[in-house]
């Protein structure tokens, strides 16, 4: 017989924190492959188009293997209950998909698209642990420690370091930098709605009802702006096919996951990593600088992710599984 190997709870944790990471900053480099190739409503159309099929395929595969499991079964076994729902629970998932896929993803790709870098924008979505450690308290009834807060000013101050040249150097307009700002905002407002009440569907169906959603939308203002109609261009579907599958797929999995088995405010730090991540990408891809002052803002970036995350262990200590386990 052979014998199941399972990693510990802490191990899978530290793999999907890393796999996050890299797949959100995937996100940043995607936007300004694609925004070379097509308007953003396009783009983040068909991009959407093509993670809802991909997930109604897969949702749709693993309701016939049920239902065939459920055949086989005998007559007088057990069978789950569906999870609580009504128009209630299916109003607050509209607005949390809302908030989270396009109200996060239009403003980011309209910045980039309008000349703001990657690496700034990955600034401007940095801010976001800040703001979420400040509201952690009266919103969710959590304590932040003073490890938390001087790993999350340090860690701020890395990625400060980083961009600090960008920002000098830029010809997008002033009021461009206000869309990664919007972004923040929608993706907090996101985050604290799926904390104050959890989501009663899985992953897979979770994240299907979002891309939904945002194709919903989307198409609507690409109808607006005539931008629906894709380019036939070879690059433009590679493209989609990747931001579909990495950014999309990958990253927002990840973050719901990881939402539901660390503390918020440990999670969020994990996006200072993705500064310091595009920067290197940025680097590589498209021949961005590297200072010596970016070197210092990257060993600062990961001083302070490990000073909230061991304020966070030493909050739960034992507690591997997170607050709220689905």
């Amino acid at each position: 017989m052979s014998k199941q190997i399972c990693l510990p709870a802490g191990v899978t944790t530290v793999l999907a924190s890393a796999a996050f990471v890299l797949s959100w900053s995937s996100g940043f480099l995607g936007a300004r492959l694609g925004a070379d190739q097509a308007a953003v409503p396009t783009l983040l159309l068909w991009r959407y188009v093509v993670v809802t099929a991909v997930l109604a395929a897969g949702l749709g595969a693993a309701r016939l293997l049920r239902r065939s499991r459920r055949a086989r079964a005998p007559a007088g076994a057990a069978r789950l209950s569906p999870p609580p729902g009504g128009r209630r629970a299916a109003a607050h998932h509209v607005v949390v998909g809302l908030l989270s896929q396009v109200g996060y993803v239009l403003p980011v790709y309209g910045a980039i698209g309008l000349g703001v870098s990657t690496g700034t924008t990955s600034l401007v979505d940095a801010v976001q642990p800040v703001v979420v450690a400040t509201l952690v308290g009266p919103l969710l009834g959590q304590r932040v420690r003073g490890l938390q807060w001087a790993g999350l000013a340090t860690a701020f101050a890395g990625v400060a370091a980083i961009v600090a040249g960008d920002l000098r150097s830029t010809t997008a307009p002033a009021w461009a930098y206000a869309l990664p700002a919007a972004a923040v905002a929608s993706l907090v407002a996101a985050t604290f709605l799926e904390r104050r009440r959890p989501a009663t569907l899985a992953a897979g169906p979770l994240l299907a009802l979002h891309s939904a959603v945002a194709v919903v939308a989307l198409t609507v203002l690409a109808l607006a702006t005539g931008t629906v109609a894709p380019p036939a261009d070879l690059a433009f579907w590679g493209s989609t096919l990747f931001l579909a599958l990495v950014p999309s797929l990958a990253a927002y999995g990840l973050y719901w996951r990881l939402l539901r088995r660390v503390d918020v405010t440990t999670l969020n730090a994990l996006l200072f990593l993705v500064v310091p991540t595009t920067t290197l990408a940025g680097a590589a891809l498209f021949g961005e600088a590297l200072t010596p002052v970016g070197g210092l803002g990257l060993g600062l970036a990961g001083l302070g992710v490990a000073a909230v995350l061991r304020g966070e262990h030493r909050h739960r200590p034992g507690d591997d599984d997170g607050p709220h386990r689905p």
